[in-house]
């Protein structure tokens, strides 16, 4: 019988997993530190907005300042998640160590002045610079440099969302559709749990989502069928957010093309249009609780008259301009709105309890978008309990497959087919394989 572990491999094997648990305490306080101090700033510059709503008429101007920050000192930065992706699939380019509080200052800038954007792309992009930076000094080999990477995705994710499994399976599955990196599941896992610990270290506290036991219908086949259909709803509503966000911002650069800087401008008076049309500001910002008890929210969305019923539609559009005309922040909080008030919309409809379909919605919504069904179902579990997992797997699988191959992330790519499953013909690059840890 072939010995596949002996005395002679233990030596270099605790070594190398001493060495890890240093270089991923350091990924996880560093990262996890700038992450609370992120989601402080979030929570005071909402407020700031409430208090002085007159800031909205600065968006435009905080939009151009925006793009000029980056022109002259972003370098790749504008990237944002792309260029980490990118860098995953194809080593080399690099991941600027500014990334990081270039996209902390600026996301902090587009909430304060009332842009609809969200939290993840920030705490991903901090997660990964930090990575990056990490690997340079301590001259990792590539395959290493890789891993270290995939550890940074996930402990913004997980500290970020305060979902550590979440976080780590997020990192293995974004990069590339159908295909899961098992070897840096530990890496990813420590990272989050860490991440997730020096987040709330710091005072930290993050939203309860709460679907009532007796909202949740037995399993039955009508159940479930139900469940799929809404899921196969919230699977083209989230292909109609990352087509509308490509679509603005590739006409937007084409025509205006040879003033850029009017892009931004541009985006901050629609939102102001928008706002007064809409006659409310409840979507702007980040949109997880509004500046009234009757507003509409993600947190509001889980009660049965909770938001109105396009108020889905209203995050959307609002979100779509803010990201695809050059501001800066995450999409996700965003799909979490979308997907949480569509739910909300759906249940009279479908007869089933709004604050199931909220949650349900505010999973796979998300899914959809970034081709992550198998971390949404997770994160229903960490965020609104164990005992619905089905439910969460149904809807995010639905909504997985009917999003087709449409990504919020540009670069993620496709391994397996998702309707013939198949391999794709598209070259591509794999992640070098580091040692096992």
């Amino acid at each position: 019988m072939k010995q596949f572990f002996s005395a002679a491999h233990f030596f270099p094997f605790a070594t190398r997993l001493a060495r890890w648990i240093v270089y991923i305490t350091l990924l996880s306080v560093a990262t996890g530190s700038l992450v609370a101090l992120f989601l402080w700033l979030l929570d005071s510059v909402t407020l700031l907005r409430w208090q002085h709503p007159w800031l909205l008429y600065l968006l435009p101007l905080a939009g151009v300042a925006i793009y000029f920050v980056y022109k002259h000192w972003g370098k790749n930065s504008a990237a944002g998640n792309n260029l980490i992706i990118t860098e995953l699939h194809s080593p080399g380019a690099g991941i600027p160590t500014r990334m990081g509080p270039l996209v902390l200052v600026t996301a902090i800038v587009t909430h304060l002045f009332g842009g609809s954007a969200g939290r993840e792309g920030t705490a991903l992009q901090i997660g990964g610079s930090i990575a990056h930076r990490i690997a340079r000094w301590l001259g990792l080999s590539v395959a290493d440099a890789q891993l270290l990477l995939l550890a940074g995705i996930a402990a913004g994710f997980g500290a970020v969302f305060g979902t550590p499994v979440t976080g780590a399976i997020f990192a293995l599955e974004v990069v590339t559709i159908g295909r899961i990196r098992h070897h840096a599941i530990l890496p990813c896992l420590l990272a989050c749990v860490l991440a997730h610990a020096v987040c709330t270290a710091w005072g930290i506290h993050h939203t309860s989502y709460h679907i009532a036991p007796s909202s949740v219908p037995a399993l039955r086949l009508t159940s479930l069928g139900k469940i799929a259909l809404a899921g196969a709803v919230f699977g083209i509503v989230g292909y109609l957010f990352a087509w509308l966000t490509e679509q603005i911002k590739h006409h937007s650069h084409t025509l205006l093309h040879q003033h850029q800087w009017l892009i931004p401008a541009l985006g901050g008076l629609l939102i102001i249009l928008l706002t007064y049309i809409c006659g409310t500001t409840d979507y702007l910002g980040l949109g997880v609780t509004a500046s009234t008890p009757q507003g509409a929210s993600i947190v509001n969305a889980f009660q049965p008259s909770g938001v109105h019923t396009f108020s889905w539609l209203w995050k959307l559009l609002f979100t779509a301009i803010t990201l695809g005309m050059g501001f800066k922040g995450g999409e996700v909080t965003p799909l979490f709105f979308i997907g949480a008030a569509l739910g909300n919309t759906l249940a009279p409809l479908l007869h089933l309890p709004p604050d199931l379909l909220a949650g349900l919605g505010f999973i796979a919504v998300f899914a959809a978008a970034t081709n992550t069904p198998l971390a949404c179902t997770l994160m229903g579990v960490e965020l609104f309990g164990g005992q619905y997992v089905l439910h969460y797997a149904v809807a995010c699988y639905a909504a997985y497959y009917c999003s087709g191959h449409s990504s919020i992330y540009s670069t993620q790519r496709i391994a397996i087919n998702k309707f013939t499953g198949q391999p794709t013909h598209t070259p591509h690059q794999d992640i070098p394989m580091a040692k096992d840890m």
